[in-house]
């Protein structure tokens, strides 16, 4: 733990010496020689794209995650957009999703042409309260896009219960929750579709990128047409058959991840396992220690749950403290802890209210948490010395903020 000061009750945004000399950001990712050869073999070779290793990371993410089909996308945004398309999203159609999400999650229901409805949220976790969803459920309602919020699972059980008795499609953004299980299931093999994103902060990373988990062969087979411009074969089956011949049969994107970024999340795969032993092990280092102060409330976990930690999000109890949390948030930012806010939620965004009409007030439990949240920094490539250093400048601001 860095102690330079010899005040270190004097807060940094107050003239005192930080906890530490450099910053240390909310989330970063960690390539070792073996990505990078990986890579550099792939860059030596004939395929820089549609080619051998994009199969491969699909198989191997497929087994990783208890599925039969895994298919490859340039980003999480692309995948969220391909099962948004698979599902048969199209104008005059909804789809009930989260306000508690990045936005990427409700405007690939407005690429379809369909209008994302949103339903609150659950105290605790901060995903979709079910019952919220089933009010919100209407003749033109055809998907339920859930969040497992910061690599929590979202209350699959009852969502997929009342997804099968409206014959809605359920697509699940895990894009923070690569390696969560819920009910002894690994995330990916229970909704509909499951989509993951390998974006640098998260549990692996492909540069950019994403994938789609699915059980169903015609949502797989639409979901590679899709990505590929809607053409129903693929250049290398195409040189390997020695055919020239291809049909468009939908509109599709060039929303393909190349073999460069495949390569790389192949051997990021490998260590997935280790990767998530460490985030687990730093929160609950940070648990036992926010837990036993009065003013901050460390994410909860549900029975039967094992979350994957793509974030750590404590709420402030503001009625504890002398500050509001920008106040604190600029506080551990000047302690050189890199603090993030997820999210503002999504309705509250100038084009969602200028759109549909929000102002705020709709949705009381997604706005009271956002106005408490803040995301400690969490990644795996972090040292003990980092946890101890965060848990110290959390410890100081709130000590100094208290009442």
């Amino acid at each position: 733990m860095t102690t330079t000061s010899a005040s270190p009750q004097v807060l940094a945004i107050h003239g005192g010496s930080p906890v530490r000399p450099t910053f240390l950001p909310y989330g970063r990712q960690s390539v070792d020689e073996a990505d990078i050869q990986a890579v550099v073999e792939v860059l030596r070779s004939d395929w820089l794209t549609t080619g051998p290793k994009v199969a491969e990371f699909e198989e191997a993410f497929a087994a990783r995650v208890g599925v039969a089909h895994a298919v490859s996308f340039s980003s999480g945004t692309a995948a969220l957009h391909g099962a948004a398309f698979a599902a048969g999203l199209k104008p005059g159609d909804e789809a009930i999703t989260t306000p508690m999400t990045f936005a990427a999650t409700a405007n690939c229901v407005l690429y379809q042409g369909a209008t994302p409805v949103f339903a609150d949220v659950s105290t605790d976790t901060l995903n979709l309260d079910p019952e919220e969803v089933a009010r919100k459920i209407s003749p033109k309602t055809r998907a339920i896009l859930a969040v497992d919020y910061a690599g929590h699972p979202a209350d699959l059980t009852a969502i997929l219960e009342i997804a099968r008795r409206r014959g809605l499609v359920v697509i699940e953004d895990a894009c923070h929750a690569l390696g969560a299980e819920y009910g002894g299931q690994r995330v990916g093999s229970i909704a509909d579709m499951t989509v993951f994103s390998f974006h640098p902060v998260k549990h692996i990373t492909t540069g950019e990128g994403g994938m789609v988990a699915t059980n169903d062969p015609q949502f797989a087979e639409t979901l590679r047409r899709f990505r590929n411009h809607g053409i129903s074969s693929e250049a290398r089956q195409r040189q390997s058959a020695g055919q020239w011949h291809y049909e468009m049969v939908l509109l599709g994107f060039n929303y393909r991840l190349p073999d460069i970024g495949c390569a790389l999340g192949i051997q990021q795969l490998r260590k997935l396992d280790a990767n998530l032993a460490r985030r687990r092990e730093i929160a609950a280092c940070y648990t036992a220690t926010f837990r036993q102060i009065p003013a901050v409330i460390p994410p909860a976990v549900r029975a039967d749950v094992n979350p994957a930690w793509h974030l750590y999000p404590i709420r402030l109890d503001l009625e504890k403290l002398t500050a509001d949390r920008g106040e604190v948030f600029r506080a551990l930012r000047a302690e050189n802890i890199g603090v993030n806010v997820h999210y503002i939620p999504v309705h509250l965004h100038p084009y969602y209210r200028e759109r549909f009409g929000y102002k705020g007030g709709e949705f009381a439990v997604a706005e009271d948490g956002y106005a408490r949240l803040m995301s400690l920094p969490m990644f795996h490539g972090m040292s003990d010395p980092d946890v101890e250093d965060v848990i110290h400048a959390v410890t100081k601001v709130i000590a100094c903020f208290a009442r």
